[in-house]
């Protein structure tokens, strides 16, 4: 199916009518399809209406003979940003047959095929730029979801006049509800109904994504072919991309049964996903211009922007109350440490973390409870169940009689779970429990009523006709699992395999060995793994205000996620020879905090520290600083952390950690999993010492490694990253100047930094031809690149001029083989035609390079 049908449709066989759906266009289009040698290969079968051609007498034909160069060379200039299969370019308001009629036109690629799709103008009585900028203001400053829905809605309406304008959202099973709606009076509301899946199929969203916007300017106007309904090859030619693309008929059938005269849809794509639709109703024919289509599907893509935002904050801020809700929680488990079955006695912290009607841990064979839960004899097999999915994760359903039908037997009393297993094996879980959420969905229409017809492909389903409001009674399901619910429980899962891992050792060192190794294994992973990816997010988000361009923002990211990288492969790395104490230290501070790294000042001898002992070292001085920027001089912008270390008599190694000028500090009330490697990993793991020391002033700390561990270096700096090795340069064009002459401010930002990278000392760049020749005059140039076309005048003026100076130039152009160079031309001149690559302007530079005089 590669047909996307505007809101909603029963598309269940329109898979069978390929040619159909691709073949044609609505009738107020015309289209011409080229293929890449500007040969045309297909066009509508109305495109006698504005070029007076048959299209017998198109096919084949050269577009050259159907287009003035003037067009010729607008249509290039937008080719050059365009990839195949990637969205499509616009003209507004060209005359296009070089006739005084007015056009709009879409241009875009897929295959082997360039698709030109024309309209007449429809005037727009505001600019773009402004219209969008009011209603996103608008949007800007609502105070909440619901209003931001509500008001995105009112402004499309009142742009495009549509009888109806709704914000059509989907649920994550693919049903869809309408969350808010303007519209006309007189007409019944569909604010609040619910659509099924089968609406907007899966094959459809994904047409969505990619194309963001869909017009039914009439829905009783009949389509126009397109002609021949393939390629020579035998494959149809792919429209995905096309504004002007025909719907199936039964989408027709479907807004018929509604009747609906015209829609308009505009994607709302969040995540690469579709978060939800646009969906627009008029009851009588109505088109919109490309131009303001474009505009509405720009508006689409910000509100999109601000939907995102808003749904983001919201996450963060839930996550960071379960956050500190966990480091509670957490607190007493560490310091209890229970025993599996123990855990009953917390039930109703964890119940406050993940909000549930029962609580019940399974152990060993037996279960505990609290609340409402299924009887014990249930429990049994609901355990079997649950030893089907993975050992590592946390399973949620909130259906669970739809994946475990025994479950029919007390759903009253259980209807979704979410289990959290804390051991291997034998399989023990911590299970939450949601009673039956009794719910009245109320639906457009019967969704399950459909009747099947026969046609030239079969039988097939046919849309509903009665849109009238069905209440439907759904059991059997509880309240969904939350995201922010989900990531609390896997938090919850690492912390208590920990506590179990420490009860374990103490009690069952023998027999569980095997088990508590793997079991520590899985739960350090998972917490180094979140650790890092909740830094690298960090990093991201604090990099935007230090940034001043693109290009500085992705220098920094680059930076700082390189320092990541290497501090990660510094812990982990147990097979390199001795390291730098220095470099241990400032690449930790460097990988996680930044720009506050000036801020840790270094001093000692050249110690460098033995393979055995650096990954240790490592991860202590990673909890240092990482504390030290949560908590103590590096969280403010004042504090400083003083760092030496000298040798003693027993040549043993002692670092001093001294913080200063940051927020006072007190001692903790709990000894969390960090607390714990920085005191007992150099003693337990090297036969050190560690002390530290709460001071009101600032934490200070004692570090001692014994002489085995350490030994004397050249250096006490870390080594410098090798630079990469150069590029190649291109000999015959590196550190000349050239003058680059082109009108489009964006082609020639891409052209000026293309020959910067390969090598050109300077770039000079002029739009006109006034500018040009100022630079020639006073400026020294050794190669020139010119446009011919520079809006209403030409580069051929400087020719002249350049042939008097010797200065050699190459002649860029969008009109083809056609264009005939002037006969003061240079002989030999090349030209490079639009759309050009970086193989083109490097070839043509080079040829003209030598004759420099």
């Amino acid at each position: 199916m590669t047909d996307d049908p505007t809101f909603p449709v029963d598309l269940s066989n329109c898979d069978r009518e390929p040619i159909h759906l691709l073949g044609r266009i609505q009738s107020f289009g015309t289209l011409v399809a080229v293929s890449m040698d500007w040969m045309i290969s297909h066009v509508s079968a109305n495109i006698a209406e504005i070029t007076g051609r048959t299209p017998d007498d198109c096919l084949g034909l050269p577009l050259a003979d159907l287009l003035p160069g003037s067009s010729l060379h607008d249509i290039r200039d937008r080719l050059q940003g365009l990839a195949p299969g990637e969205g499509s370019e616009r003209l507004f308001g060209i005359d296009l047959f070089g006739n005084g009629r007015r056009f709009d036109v879409a241009i875009h690629i897929t295959g082997p095929s360039i698709v030109i799709e024309v309209e007449p103008v429809i005037p727009v009585p505001a600019s773009s730029g402004t219209l969008v900028k009011t209603m996103i203001g608008r949007i800007e400053r609502t105070p909440s979801m619901d209003a931001l829905y509500t008001e995105a809605v009112r402004q499309l309406r009142a742009v495009t006049g549509f009888d109806r304008v709704m914000l059509y959202r989907f649920a994550p099973d693919g049903s869809g509800e309408v969350t808010a709606e303007a519209l006309r009076r007189g007409i019944e509301p569909f604010l609040g109904l619910n659509y099924p899946a089968t609406d907007i199929p899966a094959q459809a969203r994904r047409l969505y994504v990619k194309n963001r916007t869909r017009i039914i300017a009439d829905v009783a106007d009949p389509t126009v072919p397109v002609v021949p309904t393939t390629s020579p090859d035998g494959t149809v030619l792919d429209l995905s991309l096309s504004v002007t693309r025909a719907v199936s008929p039964i989408h027709v059938e479907y807004l018929t049964n509604m009747g609906v005269g015209a829609s308009f849809s505009i994607s709302i794509v969040i995540g690469g996903e579709l978060w939800g639709l646009f969906a627009l109703h008029h009851y009588a024919p109505r088109r919109l211009s490309m131009e303001l289509r474009a505009t509405l599907e720009l508006f689409g893509q910000i509100v999109a922007l601000v939907i995102e935002g808003r749904l983001a904050k919201a996450l963060r801020q839930s996550e960071e109350a379960a956050r500190d809700l966990h480091d509670k929680v957490v607190g007493r488990l560490v310091s209890t440490s229970p025993s599996p079955d123990e855990l009953i006695n917390f039930a109703a912290d964890f119940r406050e973390m993940i909000p549930a009607d029962g609580f019940a841990v399974w152990s060993e064979g037996k279960v505990k409870t609290s609340g409402i839960c299924p009887f014990a004899d249930d429990m049994p097999g609901l355990a079997r169940f649950l030893n089907r999915a993975a050992a590592s994760r946390v399973y949620a359903t909130s259906e669970l009689s739809a994946v475990y039908p025994k479950a029919h037997d007390f759903m009253d009393r259980a209807a979704g779970i979410l289990a959290i297993p804390i051991s291997r094996s034998p399989r023990d879980y911590l299970i939450f429990f949601r009673r039956e959420l009794v719910e009245t969905v109320t639906w457009a229409g019967d969704p399950a009523h459909k009747e099947t017809s026969f046609g030239p492909n079969g039988p097939r389903l046919s849309p509903r006709k009665s849109f009238e409001a069905w209440q439907e009674t759904v059991r059997g399901k509880s309240a969904l699992w939350s995201l922010a619910e989900r990531k609390s429980a896997e938090a919850l899962r690492v912390a208590i395999l920990e506590v179990l891992l420490k009860f374990t050792e103490e009690n069952e060192r023998v027999r569980q060995a095997a088990s508590q190794r793997q079991e520590l294994l899985i739960a350090e992973l998972n917490h180094r793994v979140r650790n890092i990816l909740a830094v690298i997010r960090a990093v991201v988000l604090q990099s935007r205000g230090s940034a001043v361009s693109v290009d500085d923002f992705a220098k920094i990211i680059g930076g700082r996620i390189q320092a990541l990288a290497r501090a990660h492969d510094q812990i982990t790395d147990s097979a390199f020879a001795a390291q730098s104490l220095e470099g241990l230290i400032r690449t930790e501070a460097e990988a996680y905090v930044g720009e506050k790294a000036g801020r840790v000042e270094l001093s000692g001898p050249p110690v460098l520290v033995n393979a055995e002992a650096f990954s240790t070292l490592a991860l202590v001085m990673h909890e240092m600083v990482t504390n030290s920027a949560k908590y103590g001089a590096l969280s403010d912008s004042t504090g400083i952390v003083h760092v030496d270390w000298t040798l003693d008599d027993t040549d043993s190694c002692v670092i001093g950690w001294r913080e200063a000028g940051g927020p006072a500090v007190q001692a903790p009330t709990r000894r969390g999993f960090g607390s714990t490697i920085i005191e007992r990993s150099i003693p337990h793991e090297l036969g050190g010492e560690s002390e530290l020391f709460w001071r009101l002033k600032g934490l200070e700390a004692r570090f001692v490694l014994p002489s085995k561990v350490i030994s004397l270096g050249a250096s006490n700096a870390a080594p410098a990253p090798r630079a990469p090795e150069p590029a190649p340069a291109e000999t015959e064009l590196t550190g000349l100047t050239a003058l680059l002459v082109e009108d489009n401010m964006i082609m020639a930002l891409d052209a000026e930094q293309l020959l910067l990278e390969k090598g050109l000392g300077n770039v000079l760049t002029a739009m006109s031809l006034a500018d040009a020749q100022r630079i020639v005059a006073e400026e020294p140039v050794d190669i020139a690149m010119l446009d011919v076309n520079l809006g209403r005048e030409t580069s051929f003026p400087l020719i002249p001029v350049l042939n008097a100076k010797g200065i050699p130039y190459v002649f860029v152009t969008g009109y083809g083989e056609t264009m005939e160079l002037p006969a003061e031309a240079a002989p030999g001149t090349p030209s490079i035609k639009k759309p050009y690559s970086a193989d083109d302007v490097l070839e043509a530079l080079a040829q003209i390079a030598h004759r420099r005089g």
